[in-house]
């Protein structure tokens, strides 16, 4: 029998005003078998997938007091569990990892000059104030799927959710960033800003229809 999904704000309320341990045990059982999944998907070594994920709840539960701002445990929790995973990475190999887009890799003096520069962390912060207004499912699957790479059925797997219902999830949040990017008119420097996230968004509707019916999901 498959346990309910307890409110992970009511429980982080009370972790971080009562102290209660109860609730916090209850976050971390309920939390636990997802988390490791996605921190051995990157790590792939187990003792370290366990390391970091204790790692974490120990940590939040130190700071459980400074910790009252956080209003959706759930994604702050997989947030950290990837940012723990990556670092692990990083310092495992001892590399520093570069992010270039193939535009900027085609025409690297025109990507790093201020204005692109600028415009680059407009689109960025406009972006990620969209993702933040969906709700918290959405949210999750969007950034999985379109920030850490995974497919369907493995964010499905650490979810423990269906295939189709993370497609189904994934095609909401983008139809809602379409909305919100839409009403939001376009401020500062760069008039073209907003046209160019509604682009952005239509071209993710699309890559995600494709694999849809190719079935690389």
């Amino acid at each position: 029998m498959k346990v309910a999904k307890p409110d992970f704000v009511v429980l982080w309320t009370r972790i971080c005003l009562e102290d209660d341990i109860k609730s916090f045990e209850v976050l971390y059982r309920y939390l636990y078998n997802s988390l490791h999944k996605l921190a051995l998907y990157y790590v792939h070594e187990q003792e370290v997938a366990e390391d970091i994920i204790a790692e974490i709840f120990v940590r939040c539960w130190e700071n459980r007091k400074e910790s009252t701002h956080i209003q959706q445990p759930e994604s702050y929790f997989f947030v950290a569990v990837k940012n723990q995973s990556l670092k692990y990475l990083k310092k495992k190999s001892g590399t520093t990892f570069i992010d270039l887009s193939e535009n900027e890799a085609e025409h690297p003096a025109e990507a790093y000059t201020p204005e692109s520069l600028l415009e680059r962390k407009e689109l960025h912060h406009k972006l990620d104030n969209a993702i933040e207004t969906l709700p918290a499912q959405a949210k999750l699957v969007f950034r999985l799927i379109k920030e850490n790479g995974l497919k369907y059925k493995e964010v499905a797997d650490i979810l423990e959710i269906s295939p189709r219902t993370v497609q189904t999830q994934l095609f909401r949040a983008i139809a809602k960033l379409r909305l919100v990017l839409k009403s939001e008119k376009p401020s500062g420097f760069n008039a073209g800003i907003g046209e160019k996230l509604i682009s952005l968004v239509i071209l993710l509707g699309i890559i995600t229809f494709f694999q849809y019916v190719v079935g690389n999901f």
